[in-house]
């Protein structure tokens, strides 16, 4: 048996065993893997991110590029880079949303996967890999960490790696390493028989690269996130790595690769540091999302007597603020930022 996109056998059809990071890059983007074939973000799709609420989160965001492409000095071109754009509702919402910069903005929709931009929108650049550098301009990557594939250190008289392995029958089990020598340093000392985290190089990496990119500008990556490792090691590891689809909850990492999302919360130390940590909640409220509430209800109650289709999308902006700002929910997410 073959998992999505890469063999457990080697040439001569011996069984090998390969890293977790491995596994859930060809279990994601393999040429079977989730978002090759089709998962995605939105009401008809797996899972519900901030864009797919409503078009709000969108118009939040075009303030924020208005913000910041002033703070830069108003640069022609302005580049805006959706980094994991997925099927592009968030460039819909932004493009419609008409900011002040629209003239400036040359607006990049990046995604790994043909499936995913194909969907996307005209008016947009659409590519699968990080326009080149530098440039001047707002990088947003809006829950992409938490699908980079990660290394999973298991407890197990001391830290080892966990690797997965085909059996025989067509299982697929994880193996674990030797010890980590050295231990990476965010693990913490001590822990419980069993105790996981990840190791989150790719995620690092990624936001390294990103913020090279940038001439001048600022990138921000909002995701479900830890403030450490160590935190995320004493707790029930299904609370941090999950699996989704269908808007449910999927079943074990290992079964039917392909099938499902794999995600976990990103670790902020084992991040580049970042400028400035927030609450979605505290982000939105920061750029207008409350001054855009109420312009919505005031616009509804002008047009409530023959509502047309402005009035309806303005009213809306209540339901749409109230499952952003959610400190249960989406606004309990992080949103991080880093400035070039």
């Amino acid at each position: 048996m073959d998992g999505p996109g890469r063999q457990f056998h080697d040439q001569n059809g011996v069984s090998m065993a390969i890293p977790f990071s491995e596994f859930m890059a060809d279990a994601l983007y393999g040429l079977t893997g989730f978002y090759t074939t089709g998962g995605r973000a939105g009401r008809r799709g797996d899972f519900i991110t901030s864009p797919e609420v409503g078009p709000l989160f969108g118009v939040v965001v075009a303030r924020f590029l208005d913000t910041e492409w002033q703070r830069l000095g108003c640069p022609d071109p302005f580049t805006v880079v959706d980094a994991g754009a997925g099927p592009g509702t968030l460039a819909r919402s932004v493009l419609a949303a008409t900011p002040e910069c629209s003239a400036a903005m040359r607006y990049v929709a990046v995604d790994v996967s043909d499936a995913q931009r194909v969907q996307h929108p005209d008016g947009i650049e659409s590519m699968a890999t990080m326009p080149d550098a530098p440039f001047d301009g707002v990088i947003i990557a809006n829950e992409l960490l938490d699908n980079l594939p990660f290394g999973l250190a298991v407890h197990d008289d001391g830290w080892r790696e966990a690797f997965v392995v085909e059996l025989p029958d067509g299982r697929l089990v994880e193996q674990l390493s030797a010890r980590f020598d050295p231990v990476p340093s965010v693990l913490p000392g001590v822990a419980s028989l069993g105790a996981r985290a990840p190791i989150q190089n790719d995620a690092h990496d990624w936001v390294a690269d990103a913020c090279s990119r940038l001439g001048r500008g600022t990138l921000i990556a909002i995701d479900y996130a830890s403030v450490t490792t160590a935190g995320m090691a004493l707790r029930p590891w299904r609370d941090w790595l999950r699996t989704y689809r269908g808007h449910a909850r999927g079943e074990h990492y290992l079964t039917e690769p392909g099938s499902q999302d794999i995600t976990t919360e990103v670790a902020i130390d084992q991040l580049p540091e970042p400028d400035a940590v927030r609450s979605q909640a505290q982000w939105l409220q920061l750029h207008g999302i409350i001054e855009l509430v109420e312009e919505g209800k005031r616009y509804w109650e002008a047009h409530a007597a023959r509502p047309d289709l402005a009035a309806i999308k303005m009213r809306s902006r209540v339901s749409e603020a109230e499952a952003l700002l959610d400190p249960t929910g989406l606004g309990a997410f992080t949103v991080l930022e880093w400035r070039a």
